[in-house]
């Protein structure tokens, strides 16, 4: 669903929560309702934050190779 959307996960969660609160007449943003797990979820060893510019440079790398001819 996310690349359909050209969405990010992240995105995707955040709008179902937003949605989710809209349907239940909450007026908290997503963050003050998230706020208690922040730093706390586990990512199940995906060590999400360790080495994030490098990964994010071979990303951006990839693109780029992606879209040269040849």
């Amino acid at each position: 669903m996310s690349t359909r959307r050209g969405q990010t996960r992240s995105e995707v969660i955040r709008d179902a929560i937003t949605r989710l609160a809209d349907e239940e007449g909450e007026t908290r943003s997503a963050y003050d309702r998230l706020q208690a797990f922040a730093g706390i979820v586990d990512s199940g060893g995906l060590q999400l934050s360790t080495e994030t510019g490098k990964r994010f440079r071979e990303i951006l790398e990839k693109k780029r190779d992606a879209r040269r001819p040849g």
